[in-house]
Parts: C-alpha cells; sequence; structure tokens
C-alpha cells in the first residue's frame, strides 16, 4: 500500500465521519437557536432549558438517520477491507 493510498483512505475516513456526524449536530444546533431565540424574546434566562430539547432532537435524529449512517460506515469499512485484501 503506497502513501497516496493510505492518504485517500485517510481522506475517506474524514469525509465519511463528516457525514455521519452533521445530521444530529446540524439538528442540535437549530434546535439550540430556535430555543435561545425564544429565551431571548420571552426573556426566560434558564440555562437548563435547552438541554432536554437538544437531548430529545439529537436521539430522534439519530434513530432517523441511523439506516444512512450504517450503511455509510460499512460501504467505507468494505472498501478498505478490499483495499486491503488487494493489497496483499
Amino acid at each position: 500500500m503506497t502513501e497516496a493510498e493510505l492518504i485517500e483512505i485517510a481522506r475517506e475516513g474524514m469525509l465519511v465521519m463528516l457525514k455521519i456526524s452533521a445530521p444530529p449536530l446540524l439538528a442540535g444546533l437549530a434546535v439550540g437557536l430556535i430555543v435561545s431565540l425564544f429565551q431571548a424574546v420571552t426573556q426566560i434566562q434558564e440555562q437548563t432549558l435547552t438541554f432536554v430539547p437538544k437531548v430529545l432532537i439529537v436521539f430522534l435524529t439519530l434513530l432517523l438517520f441511523l439506516p444512512f449512517m450504517m450503511h455509510s460506515l460499512m460501504d467505507f469499512t468494505r472498501g478498505v477491507m478490499d483495499r486491503m485484501v488487494a493489497g496483499g
């Protein structure tokens, strides 16, 4: 396995990591923004108010996107294993 192939595998790994982590992170970001706007409008400054909605939305997002995440991880793993077998 050459240096270029290792760099390509690392690049693909980072892209897969970004694809997998994006949905829950973006959902948490959106909920945090909505709750902070709600807090600013109503002048409620409770710090724990953002915790429960974020946890629920991130959990639901993980459940919703789990098949996509598993498919992406399995494709990447199969690709790496195929390269290892082909490399010797």
